[in-house]
């Protein structure tokens, strides 16, 4: 009798440890509220979710989601992208973001859009309400020389399609930029930009700019002008200021030049000054001048000396002379 009892313990713990052990593994409370919702999971697949290492809330919980708005999504699906790293809840929200707004999104294409690592969900809020960009000013100058500074909306709407590999905001201000600063150098002058600012957003919405992006761009409007600097005066000025260093450079060349050249005569003719001697001493010693022509020939030389050293203080007396009436004039003035 006693053995007996001890069997009945034996086995009535083991059924615990089961228990316990079966409803810690199995979560019990998502299966009846999956069974509740109308989603059909069973327990098997509930285990497999723990064996796989799938936390079961994170599907069985957007699955109830996804099913009570109406949508057909499996449990294989949700799982295969919790496996692949993907936001399974987020997924799930924009799926029924789409569906309620009555947008084409498939959910291939949103897990797609999730492992990229776009935000679907913000994504869709995008398609849904557009959004507006607003660039930074954009200088252009127009023909006349003169800057305009311009600043853009942008009012762009997410493109589920081209969302995949498509270029982002940066890429749609990049040619936003581009375009304005074309539509601006284009034009004769400021003046017209100033005139006719509408010119700037068809010429930028003809071009086309969403092109490989991930938006299509609903509008473009211009939201500010301001002239800015001179730059054709300025470009003048820089050139005026360049050519007159170029003229002075090439006056100090020809100045250098000439200088050298005056010293190179002066070499010559003091070379040419010491052969004097010498071929006055060939002359008396070959008897082609005589000893009294070289007499007379000093002679003239020494008279030409005292003359000029006679008229150098008459010269400076006269430029005394010419100063000093200079200065009566003027204290008479």
């Amino acid at each position: 009798m006693p053995s007996t009892s001890v069997g009945i313990i034996i086995i009535l713990g083991v059924i615990a440890v089961l228990l316990v052990f079966f409803f810690t593994f199995v979560p019990i409370t998502l299966w009846i509220s999956a069974l509740a919702a109308h989603v059909n999971v069973s327990i098997g697949n509930l285990i497999g979710m723990r064996l796989r290492r799938v936390s079961p809330s994170k599907i069985v919980l957007p699955l109830i989601k996804a099913v009570k708005a109406g949508m057909d999504i499996s449990v294989d699906e949700l799982e295969a992208h919790y496996l692949a790293g993907g936001n399974v809840g987020k997924v799930v929200d924009a799926l029924i973001a789409a569906h309620r707004a009555d947008l084409k999104l498939p959910f291939e294409r949103a897990a797609a859009i999730d492992l990229a690592g776009r935000d679907v969900l913000e994504a869709v809020k995008m398609s849904v309400t557009p959004r507006v960009i607003e660039t930074p000013n954009v200088s252009g100058v127009a023909k006349d020389g003169i800057e305009l500074l311009a600043k853009a909306r942008v009012t762009v709407r997410a493109n589920l399609d081209r969302l995949i590999g498509g270029a982002g905001e940066a890429t749609v201000l990049a040619r936003v930029g581009e375009g304005i600063v074309t539509t601006v150098g284009t034009s004769l002058s400021h003046k017209e930009v100033l005139e006719n600012p509408d010119a700037i957003s068809k010429t930028v919405l003809s071009k086309g700019l969403d092109a490989g992006t991930a938006f299509e761009i609903l509008s473009i409007d211009i939201a500010d002008v301001d002239v800015g600097r001179n730059i054709g005066a300025q470009l003048q000025t820089l050139q005026a200021e360049a050519d007159k260093n170029i003229a002075q450079a090439k006056a100090e060349e020809r100045r250098a030049m000439a200088v050298a050249r005056e010293q190179e005569m002066r070499a010559e003719v003091v070379a040419a000054e010491a052969e004097i001697p010498r071929a006055m001493a060939t002359a008396l010693r070959e008897g082609k001048l005589g000893v009294m022509e070289y007499y007379d020939m000093q002679n003239i030389v020494a008279d030409t000396k005292m003359r000029e050293s006679i008229s150098k203080p008459n010269k400076q007396q006269s430029q005394l002379k010419t100063s000093g009436d200079y200065k009566d004039m003027k204290d008479q003035k």
